[in-house]
């Protein structure tokens, strides 16, 4: 029994292992934190609310593929002790998948740390900033996960409606340029499921 088990994880570790390195072979280089640009004077009260996601970017190399993604909203609670309850509502399939985070800011106004960060998968940290925003029309969020053999890093294009126009769309594409990730930029498909309240 005992040997049974120690070989089950040592497979799972191998496994694990295998995992982490295909995804780090398949990552694109991009700017570090440090270069990202934070919202100057960020107003958490303004930034709190309903948002849709109508573009993504990330540093993961799908050599080509063209991605389907369902636009998605995210709802910023702003809470008493400046944390904010953020979830998350995407259709899966025929399902609607829900997700709740916290984000604790930082001593960086419009940058946060992930709370209650998960330990599995080797995360060391996860950082969002607020890199641009009107708070009324559109905002650019960047999101940093720092794994011990990997940085996964994205960023989305949010808007308070469904809809932005094409000087928004090409700004996040310009911001995916700087990434170092424009190939890898997907706008999403409207649907009216889940994200409707």
């Amino acid at each position: 029994m005992a040997l049974g088990l120690l070989c089950l994880g040592l497979t799972l570790l191998g496994a694990l292992k295998t995992y982490a390195s295909d995804i780090s072979s398949n990552l694109l280089p991009t700017s570090s934190l440090n270069e990202v640009p934070l919202q100057p004077d960020f107003q958490e009260t303004l930034f709190q609310g309903k948002w849709y996601g109508i573009g993504v970017a990330e540093n993961t190399n799908k050599k080509g593929k063209q991605r389907k993604i369902n636009m998605f909203s995210t709802i910023y609670e702003l809470k008493d002790d400046h944390t904010y309850k953020v979830t998350s509502t995407l259709l899966r399939g025929q399902v609607c998948d829900h997700w709740t985070r916290t984000f604790v800011p930082s001593v960086y106004s419009g940058q946060f740390t992930l709370g209650n960060m998960p330990s599995f998968f080797q995360l060391r940290s996860y950082t969002i900033k607020v890199v641009a925003t009107n708070y009324h029309e559109f905002a650019i969020v960047y999101i940093e996960k720092d794994f011990t053999s990997s940085v996964l890093s994205s960023a989305t294009l949010y808007g308070r409606t469904k809809k932005l126009g094409p000087s928004l769309k090409k700004d996040f594409v310009n911001f995916a340029t700087f990434l170092g990730f424009n190939e890898n930029t997907v706008f999403t498909e409207p649907t009216e499921q889940c994200i409707d309240d």
